[in-house]
């Protein structure tokens, strides 16, 4: 595999509108689209006002499908297991809901799981008597596969993870979970909200049931976008939240027939600019090559968090083997909202990882709000060092 190298990083950063204007740390929360993917939207709204919303559409019909084969290719799922919806908590929620629980079945998680799958969990143990257990990370910070295998039980069922959390640098095994999960028969379900377009993602390989994604973060797609895998297996196994006659036919007046495919999860009426623009991230990305991605991102973060730690008033908090492009921080004495902001004046953004995103980690390690700086392979080691010369004049003032 042949890094991404300098020229291609200058290439990258000339086709992306918002690289010259700031120091774009929050990928995390919503990476700067590439100008392709802004053009694609644009066009192809400017024609739906020109010549109408259903006949841009036919149009462009062969485009707007052929975006399934795309994120299909990103994940290595066949396209009749991809659904496309508005977030990676639109898809979480369908499929999750969908699920048959009753009484005294049991869901396992980890205690980086994010907050909207947790209220999830929450639900159903206040409505159907579900219970949800949660597997604590080991001293060094890392997903315990000793702790999962201990909390199985006959009634576990469901396995639901994050495989990279909010506001942590560290990483869930979800392969050796999977592992763990198709020995048991059990529902596997991850979260690969910050994962997709940063880390290599393969359901065969994860052994998932269903995955959900959001287009915004890495996959530099739009807001409003993401998608959802259902394994083929998996899908008449999950009852339907939501349906029109784009999930389902009519047979007769009085009977109607279920779609055989992922797209029973969607509805008819969605934004197909936004489905285009998703699709012409997901192609950018494929373009580039998710290892040399990964390995562009791995190195970044690793060179952000080494001169961050040479700073006697900062504390970096990521913990685990293996880490990713999230980095997250603190500075001695000040709060983390006032470095966030200190930090935008200066032209560079990062975001804020708060307590309740990630609750069960945080209380864990008591750790209030603080500063996480998201890398992509777009930053550059200069954008790093501007922001932690900055930080040093913070921690100084």
């Amino acid at each position: 595999m042949t890094p991404i190298n300098e020229q291609e990083v200058q290439q990258y950063r000339a086709e992306t509108k918002g690289a010259a204007a700031l120091i774009h740390f929050n990928n995390a929360g919503a990476s700067l689209p590439p100008d392709v993917v802004l053009n694609t939207v644009i066009n192809y709204l400017k024609e739906e006002a020109q010549y109408g919303g259903y006949e841009t559409e036919a149009k462009y019909q062969v485009t707007l499908n052929n975006t399934y084969d795309l994120i299909a290719r990103l994940i290595n799922a066949h396209r009749d297991e991809v659904a496309i919806v508005e977030s990676a908590s639109v898809g979480w929620g369908l499929v999750f809901n969908g699920i048959d629980f009753k009484p005294g079945d049991e869901i396992i998680t980890s205690e980086m799981e994010y907050v909207t799958n947790l209220m999830g969990f929450l639900n159903v143990q206040k409505n159907h008597g579900v219970v949800f257990k949660v597997v604590p990370n080991d001293e060094q910070g890392n997903f315990s596969l000793q702790g999962l295998e201990e909390l199985i039980s006959a009634q576990t069922k469901l396995i639901a993870v994050t495989q990279i959390p909010s506001t942590a640098g560290g990483m869930i095994p979800v392969v050796e979970i999977g592992k763990i999960a198709r020995k048991h028969h059990i529902l596997y379900m991850v979260d690969a909200c910050q994962s997709a377009g940063q880390v290599p993602v393969d359901v065969k390989e994860i052994g998932c049931d269903m995955l959900s994604v959001t287009g915004r973060k890495y996959l530099r797609a739009p807001r409003g976008t993401g998608f959802l895998f259902v394994r083929k297996e998996v899908q008449n196994k999950l009852r339907l939240i939501l349906m029109d006659s784009f999930a389902a036919e009519w047979v007769s007046e009085t009977d109607f027939k279920i779609r055989d495919d992922a797209r029973r999860f969607e509805l008819y009426e969605k934004n197909r600019a936004l489905t285009l623009g998703l699709g012409k991230a997901i192609e950018y990305a494929l373009n580039i090559g998710i290892d040399r991605i990964w390995q562009r991102v791995q190195y970044l973060a690793d060179t952000m968090r080494g001169q961050l730690s040479s700073i006697d008033s900062v504390t970096v908090h990521d913990f685990g083997a293996e880490q990713c492009g999230i980095v997250t921080f603190s500075v001695e004495g000040i709060e983390s909202a006032l470095v966030k902001t200190k930090l935008a004046e200066q032209g560079i953004n990062v975001s804020l990882a708060k307590a309740i995103s990630t609750l069960i980690y945080m209380n864990k390690n008591k750790l209030a709000n603080i500063v996480r700086a998201s890398v992509h392979y777009y930053n550059t080691e200069e954008e790093i060092a501007i922001m932690c010369r900055v930080l040093k004049s913070i921690a100084k003032s």
